[in-house]
């Protein structure tokens, strides 16, 4: 076989397969499982290593693998972490609530049903930009130790 026959193994454009990219999204769930059970709160020390951890483990993951675009790799994780940030708290919402949330001002007078998929909505969305966000830090992150390495 010649070189030219030889067959090729393309990197994928970010750098990780998509079942990587899913799997250091996933490290992130276990806080929001804790949280929204009542098993874990803020300002503590466990909260604060399952909130720190897994970003720190996209960054050293990207780095390690010399992926060609840290910041866009870990972009998409962010992005896939906000994804199941938002069904995951989607899902547990009636554990997370002992009551759940009402609008107040002039929307407390809707519909407790349209207040509802209002408060819902808006919390999908909060959850999505929290994964973007994690995401576009950890990548400057990386993005910028990339550049110092080489």
């Amino acid at each position: 076989m010649t070189a030219a026959n030889a067959p090729t193994s393309r990197r994928p454009a970010l750098g990780l397969p998509l079942l990587a990219l899913f799997g250091l999204a996933l490290l992130g769930l276990p806080r929001v499982v804790l949280h929204d059970l009542g098993l874990v709160h803020g300002r503590t020390f466990v909260n604060l290593l399952l909130v720190v951890l897994p970003p720190v483990v996209w960054v050293l993951v990207v780095l390690a693998k010399r992926v060609p675009n840290p910041f866009l790799t870990l972009l998409v994780v962010g992005l896939l972490y906000g994804v199941l940030l938002t069904l995951t708290h989607q899902l547990l919402w009636g554990f997370a609530f002992d009551e759940p949330p009402t609008l107040g001002g002039n929307l407390s007078d809707l519909a407790p049903g349209a207040q509802t998929i209002i408060i819902r909505v808006f919390a999908a969305i909060s959850s999505l930009f929290t994964g973007v966000i994690v995401g576009v830090v950890a990548g400057v992150v990386a993005w910028g130790l990339s550049r110092v390495r080489t």
